[in-house]
């Protein structure tokens, strides 16, 4: 599995509507966006990696107060093993009425070479 797959299930099971790079469509009031940011091999065992650590940016759009669903979300993130490197509100989106909140995740992974 990887890291774009598990949140995915996860946000989609809080009840985000939940896409990857870009929001295709009519928009709704509240939606998420995963945006990829790194694959790394940071631990080596006999010149081979041991994992990987992926890292992907949860933007959360919302046209009301986002507060109590971020919150839901950094919990949730927490209990499934998600490291949090980055927390931050970006701002409100004058032409859209969104505001933007984004969260910058991390989780290893086990990488086998055969």
């Amino acid at each position: 599995m990887s890291i774009l797959e598990e949140l995915k299930l996860l946000l989609n099971a809080l009840g985000f509507v939940v896409e990857t790079g870009v929001f295709s469509g009519m928009a709704p009031n509240e939606y998420c966006v995963l945006i990829p940011m790194s694959d790394s091999f940071p631990m080596f065992a006999d010149d081979l990696p041991v994992f990987e650590t992926q890292e992907v940016r949860i933007s959360l759009f919302a046209k009301q107060n986002y507060t109590e669903r971020k919150n839901l979300m950094v919990k949730e993130l927490l209990k499934k093993g998600f490291t949090i490197t980055g927390r931050y509100y970006v701002g409100r989106e004058t032409d859209t009425e969104y505001h933007h909140y984004a969260i910058d995740v991390q989780k290893n992974y086990d990488y086998y070479i055969d």
